[in-house]
């Protein structure tokens, strides 16, 4: 059967990843020319004469590891020598029209993708082999980059087979591996280009050069929605370096020959802005606005059963609410984009989550086509959803426009603290009523927040909308624990604060207290905690519906059981010790559990000594790599309930730096144990966001275990007792 592109196309779509057949046919070229042209059956992958394999990666690496993660696929289905392969960053175009690296799905949505293609690569090269040799093609095998028959002993590498393969047709349905036949899924490989990542010559945003490049900052509005009224640049001119003084929407623009005679051409440029409603925002004045909004009754966004009215016949009713305050993304690497824009096109060097937002924007922006966009997709210094949104690449490209110059936009640390994007404030009220004997009766949670509206902003009707709210409160409905009956709720309050996505997006504070109120409730009933949980999951149906996610509880059960048995659970700890549980199912495919075990001390110190996590998150493709996303959850996660977090006075944020937003240090790092739980699951699920959400209720579990304390409010302050 020969493959069509509406059918690849059609596979793309289906997977959520752009996958386009873009092979050369030979055609007339004669064999003796054929060994010049490499043999590039699809868009990911390309094989020269000289045996050399190009693999090309779709997503942004930005530490989660993409760049060994996908590569791993395609060399797996392909049979490619791993020694042999060479990596090249896709760019957006007609072969790449899905570039963006977010919602944990870089591997599950490449899999399907990724597979078929180097499925239909060793088909072809095993085809051009039996050809060559007369004999069937089913007779035949590959491994490192040959294809072997072992009938006659004939061997061919890849390199001396890609003139032939090339005329071949693709096939539409190439045969894939089954899980036996795999070689190199499942094994722990080390990072791809680890080595250049920890000598320097790794390439991120900030270290591209381009001839003739000059640096810029820009000076913004101090207060949220200030406009620009007059500006004079004649001091900052007088800076040493500096070469100009320019407005753009955003703000001022300040050019020099380095970053730093930028820096100090900002400082020395005098400013003139106009406030706007939002001049007098204050964090503490908007938690309490959550705080009133969370006494009103919400939006219903799922119900099961009775709902609500059942509290007012419970035996007994729990009520607990839990807070968390604004947070910010933190990544080391500061925002930055290199641009360089003349009359009809422009080429963008970016740290970038999107780039086909990327191109298209910067195209919309300066008016030329898209295709006119050049985006090269540099590694990420950190991500964690803010670099989702294109602000700082579109500056750039103003810049260069209005200076006609390439130029590198260069955020301060101050400028990422004070005109990112942010994770909101919330509260989270939870409700819960018993029998008699102890049984509950229903549950509720209401979500009390702000929607992330920065880069779409949002209808009254969406506002209104169950199904929209019920989306944009994860681990509010989709949680996997049957009760005979649930109400969940989404208050919205509304915050001139730009709000986008976050690691995790909405989750952590709503696991946060979901999984905190499960253990008060097992500690009011006399239950331990990880054996209630069990009980609200062991319960037909296994497979339980959320709006559009499908649960399996029989999975998250065995993982807690995992957890359960390698944590130790239940042996005696010292005085002052704790340990506490929590659980999560994380859009329905990835199950993960954590145990934490803390240290207090009289006098309120709070140590997290061990964090033990148990996870299945389907096809384990990189053990390796699944350790490191826990580790990097682990730390995110600690530094939101024991570290920093944001505040607003006089409409200005308050942090200027990682003094003022506090994050884990290594010393202070707990010891990470991880536990890989396989479940037969034929594709993978995400790794990136799901580590973060079970983090913080642990280690709040752990603390009342230790002390008696609940704590509900982030970051986690103890009471001391003076004595």
């Amino acid at each position: 059967m020969k493959a069509t592109r509406r059918h690849f196309l059609k596979v793309a779509a289906a997977t959520g990843c752009s996958l386009t057949v873009g092979f050369r046919l030979l055609g007339a070229e004669s064999a003796s020319d054929a060994p010049s042209e490499p043999f590039n059956p699809n868009a990911w992958i390309r094989i020269d004469p000289d045996g050399q394999i190009t693999l090309v990666v779709g997503k942004t690496e930005m530490g989660q590891g993409v760049r060994t993660t996908l590569p791993m696929i395609l060399a797996d289905e392909l049979d490619a020598d791993w020694k042999a392969v060479k990596l090249e960053q896709a760019m957006p175009g007609p072969d790449f029209q899905r570039l963006g690296t977010g919602g944990s799905g870089s591997t599950s949505g490449s899999w399907t993708p990724l597979r078929t293609a180097g499925a239909a690569a060793r088909a072809m090269l095993i085809s051009a082999a039996a050809a060559k040799w007369n004999v069937d093609p089913a007779a035949c095998r590959t491994a490192d980059s040959f294809v072997i028959h072992d009938g006659t002993g004939a061997k061919a590498s890849y390199g001396s087979l890609v003139a032939e393969a090339a005329k071949l047709p693709v096939p539409a349905e190439p045969k894939l591996k089954t899980a036996s036949e795999r070689t190199l899924i499942g094994k722990r490989v080390s990072r791809f280009d680890g080595g250049d990542l920890v000598t320097g010559r790794g390439v991120y945003g900030l270290d591209v050069r381009v001839p003739g490049m000059l640096y810029a900052v820009i000076a913004r509005a101090p207060k949220l929605g200030g406009t620009l009224k007059s500006f004079d640049g004649a001091d900052a001119k007088k800076v040493k370096g500096v070469t100009d003084v320019v407005a753009i929407s955003k703000g001022v623009a300040v050019v020099a020959g380095s970053t730093w005679a930028a820096l100090k051409g900002r400082e020395a440029l005098v400013t003139s802005w106009v406030d706007g409603a939002h001049a007098a925002f204050d964090s503490d004045e908007h938690m309490a606005l959550l705080e009133k909004a969370s006494r009103t009754p919400g939006l219903t966004t799922y119900k099961e059963g009775e709902g609500l009215p059942l509290l007012e016949r419970a035996a007994r009713k729990m009520e607990a609410s839990y807070i968390s305050p604004f947070h910010a993304h933190a990544p080391m690497e500061p925002m930055n984009t290199t641009a360089w824009a003349q009359k009809d096109k422009c080429e963008i060097w970016s740290p970038t989550q999107a780039p086909n937002t990327v191109q298209e924007q910067v195209a919309g922006l300066l008016k030329i086509p898209a295709e006119n966009v050049k985006v090269h997709v540099t590694l990420l210094g950190g991500g964690f959803g803010r670099r989702l949104g294109v602000d700082y690449a579109l500056e750039a490209a103003e810049l260069s426009s209005a200076i006609s110059k390439p130029v590198q936009i260069v955020w301060s640390r101050d400028d990422d603290f004070r005109h990112g994007y942010f994770q909101p404030a919330s509260i989270e009220v939870m409700s819960a009523g018993l029998d008699a004997d102890g049984k509950p009766m229903i549950f509720s949670h209401k979500k009390v927040c702000s929607l992330h509206n920065a880069r779409r902003p949002l209808t009254a009707e969406q506002r209104k909308d169950a199904q929209y709210l019920a989306g944009s409160s994860w681990g509010v409905f989709d949680h996997p624990y049957a009760f005979p009956s649930i109400e969940t709720a989404y208050v919205e309050v509304d915050v001139p604060v730009p709000i986008g996505p976050w690691r995790s997006v909405y989750s952590p504070p709503s696991v946060f207290a979901r999984e905190s109120f499960l253990d008060e409730m097992a500690h009011a009933t006399g239950k331990d905690p990880i054996e209630l949980r069990l009980s609200l999951l062991r319960t037909e149906p296994n497979i339980v519906e959320r709006g559009r996610m499908s649960i399996d509880r029989s999975r998250l059960i065995r993982v807690i059981e995992v957890l359960r048995d390698r944590s130790g659970w239940g042996k005696p700890l010292p005085e002052g010790h704790g340990r506490g549980f929590a659980a999560n199912t994380y859009h329905g495919n990835t199950h993960i559990a954590h145990v934490a075990e803390v240290e207090t001390t009289k006098d309120g110190a709070i140590r997290v000594k061990r964090i033990v996590a148990a996870v299945d998150c389907g096809v384990a493709i990189n053990p390796l790599g699944i350790e490191a996303q826990v580790e990097s959850g682990v730390a995110w996660a600690l530094s939101m309930a024991l570290k920093g977090f944001m505040q607003w006075k006089e409409g200005s944020a308050t942090a200027e730096n990682f003094l003022d937003h506090d994050v884990l240090r290594l010393h202070e790092t707990p010891v990470i144990e991880t536990h890989i739980v396989q479940s037969g699951a034929e594709s993978p699920f995400g790794m990136g966001e799901p580590t973060v959400c079970p983090v913080v209720p642990a280690v709040a579990n752990a603390i009342f275990a230790a002390t008696g304390q609940r704590l509900r409010r982030l970051p986690f302050t103890m009471e001391v007792t003076k004595a």
